[in-house]
């Protein structure tokens, strides 16, 4: 969209079930502050929305686990996760809270119209219910094995080993989290959103209308869902925590959170709106206004196809110009994961680094997982934050202001003639606002970030070549073009850092007394004019030390350590010795393995159990190779029922064990014995 009027801008509702981490601020809160930060400096209209989701059945598997309410539970994290944002210099206009009474009714309406204009379909089904709980299940309330990779421990609604989205029925050996019992199925009403409906839209709108301008992760999944064959989509569930469905008939029956969820970005504009006094209908309905909705990969789906139906089938709605979804952050190689503390929490990282939010907010742009998964790592951090932040910006600036106030005072010299290096460093200088602003557009922040720290590496470069702290012994003159033209560099970083690093920004800012400024500040042939006095130097990056890192990868290492013990603790539920006598253990030799097609996790067995050859479906590719375990003794539970495993059918188990790191091992007798042996 050209010169749109005005931006809307959204970033993902974070689960009030936990704090935030930092990959939540790299994969989605960082870019879009970038993005927002960016066009309120060319004084562009600009809503950027956010607020907690309180609504998903992430709240109640807390609220259960901590033996408190759902009420406790949104309450106590959306003010931790408000301040972690706060500290951050996340500038939402608004961060609300799909708790708050205008959330309800606007969810509550948009559902009304939708049923009143006979958008829904709806239809009696068979939903998992736990017989022992005596409640129907949502589906992260249910667990299984995924039917795609074998991941064993996959939701109901997805699997986060391979990203497949799932129904609970899909799950091989479903189990209720709640009480550990098989589920049954069981007849319940629901409405649905008839996705299919909308495939003819969706293919015009984004594989058409988007191709060139939005991610190629984005399309892929969006044109896989498509190719696939969309379906209706249920827009209610069985839960007693939720949006109450507004219709009769609906009685214990909640608006499924990812429903719900989207329209807290138009319930926050509205509630902004009213404590602003403006109206919140052009941000949403009118066609000159630019959305934007920055999430993470695994939102794609609901953002591109799911709310764009929504929308469409409301009919009064804009809908989104872009989706520039981020891929995920690894930290120092494993995948973050929240349960067995594998993440950097963003209040307990304030707390070890005290005043350094822009080091953080950096490293992470400069790692940031655009266009594929990256790595976070603690020695990475702390050379970005020694090499490029203290060295090149802060020693920048620190010598530029320093040899100011030591030379002329603190006021801007007035320059001599410029020389042909004095030229060429305005002139490059004035390139940069349009590089970073065409990157930036291009929501390649990553890029942007490093052509911001190329402005103050010019200015670092110009200040080692020039010396000035020697020319100023033979020639004073020359001095003050030197610090003029030094003194251009460091202004313009004032307001280019902003997006990026608006902690530091604001301190320069102080520094060089400059006021507010926007970008068509940098369009000036004299950003700081002679005789300007500018204040004291102050530090604007500390070095970040090695012991402070140790104590980060101390931490780190504990977490391993607690889960691998809580591992260990954890025992089965007390069993027989008749039932475990029945359990058939026999020794037996790998004769053959190969992958399974299209599954990371699966390798295919021929074993020689010594009663017979028989196929194993076991979920170890991820830990050997298949070449290195033929000929290999192994144990095996030789009367297990046979079961159907991505369509082959597996008729018995290896037994393994793992590691504190999570590697795997097979149990293998000392010396070798005849296959068939049993164990006892």
């Amino acid at each position: 969209m050209q010169n749109p009027a005005r931006y809307t801008i959204t970033a993902a509702l974070p689960y009030t079930n936990g704090p935030i981490h930092i990959g939540h601020l790299a994969g989605v809160y960082v870019p879009a502050d970038i993005y927002a930060r960016f066009l309120r400096l060319q004084n562009k209209d600009v809503v950027y929305i956010c607020g907690s989701d309180e609504h998903g059945v992430a709240i109640s598997m807390k609220a259960r686990k901590e033996g408190i309410t759902p009420q406790q539970v949104i309450d106590k994290y959306h003010h931790i996760i408000k301040k972690s944002f706060e500290d951050f210099g996340i500038s939402f206009d608004h961060y609300s809270r799909t708790s708050a009474n205008i959330h309800h009714q606007t969810a509550s309406d948009f559902f009304k119209k939708l049923y009143e204009a006979g958008k829904f379909e709806e239809e009696t089904t068979e939903q998992l219910f736990d017989p022992e709980a005596n409640q129907f299940l949502a589906d992260r309330f249910v667990i299984g094995t995924c039917p795609k990779c074998g991941n064993e421990e996959a939701y109901g609604d997805q699997c986060e080993k391979c990203g497949s989205t799932l129904s609970p029925t899909d799950l091989i050996n479903p189990k209720s989290t709640i009480s550990g019992a098989t589920p049954v199925l069981k007849q319940t009403k629901h409405w649905f959103l008839p996705l299919n409906e909308y495939s003819d839209f969706l293919k015009e709108w984004i594989l058409k209308g988007h191709a060139k301008d939005w991610k190629t992760n984005v399309l892929g999944q969006v044109k896989s869902w498509i190719d696939d064959g969309l379906k209706p989509r249920a827009v209610t569930r069985d839960l007693d925590w939720g949006i109450d469905v507004p219709v009769e008939g609906a009685t214990g029956k909640k608006l499924y959170v990812w429903f719900d969820a989207p329209i807290g970005y138009i319930s926050a504009t509205k509630e902004w709106a009213q404590l602003n006094g403006k109206n919140w209908e052009p941000y949403w309905k009118d066609q000159d206004t630019k959305l934007v909705h920055f999430i993470g990969k695994d939102n794609i789906v609901f953002h591109c196809v799911i709310f764009p139906a929504m929308l469409k089938a409301e009919g009064s709605y804009i809908l989104p110009d872009n989706v520039p979804a981020n891929e995920f952050l690894n930290l120092e190689g494993q995948k973050l994961s929240t349960s067995k503390n594998w993440a950097v929490w963003l209040h307990e990282y304030l707390e070890d680094f005290p005043g350094k939010q822009d080091s953080l907010r950096y490293a992470l742009t400069a790692a940031a997982p655009e266009t594929k998964d990256n790595d976070f790592t603690w020695k990475d951090f702390q050379a970005r934050n020694n090499n490029e932040l203290a060295a090149i910006f802060g020693n920048f600036i620190n010598r530029v202001v320093v040899l100011t106030h030591k030379y002329y005072n603190g006021l801007v010299p007035t320059p001599n003639a410029f020389t042909t290096e004095d030229l060429a460093v305005l002139e490059e200088l004035k390139a940069y606002p349009d590089v970073i602003a065409s990157t930036i557009e291009r929501y390649r922040f990553r890029e942007a970030s490093q052509e911001m720290m190329n402005v103050a590496r010019l200015g670092n470069k110009y200040l080692a070549d020039q010396e000035p702290w020697k020319a100023v012994k033979t020639d004073a003159e020359r001095v003050k073009t030197q610090l003029f033209v030094a003194l251009q560099v460091a202004s313009a970083l004032a307001v280019l850092a902003e997006p990026f690093l608006p902690h530091a920004a604001q301190k320069l800012n102080d520094m060089l007394q400059l006021g507010r400024k926007d970008w068509n500040f940098l369009k000036s042939d004299v950003l700081l004019k002679p005789g300007h006095q500018i204040n004291a130097a102050a530090i604007l990056f500390e070095q970040i030390d090695d012991a402070q890192i140790e104590k980060q990868m101390e931490k780190l290492a504990a977490s391993n350590a607690s889960e691998a013990a809580a591992e260990l603790a954890e025992l089965k539920p007390e069993t027989t010795f008749e039932k475990f006598s029945e359990m058939d253990l026999r020794v037996g030799t790998i004769l053959a393995a190969e992958k399974m097609p299209k599954a990371k996790k699966l390798l295919v067995l021929q074993v020689d159990t010594g009663l017979d050859v028989r196929t194993i479906v076991s979920g170890i590719a991820e830990h050997f190779e298949p070449e290195a375990i033929v000929g290999k003794q192994v144990m095996v539970l030789a009367n297990l029922a046979p079961r159907a495993i991505r369509g082959v059918e597996s008729q018995g188990m290896l037994l393994l064990t793992s590691d504190a790191e999570g590697k795997l091992h097979f149990m293998v007798p000392e010396n070798t014995v005849q296959n068939g042996s049993t164990i006892s």
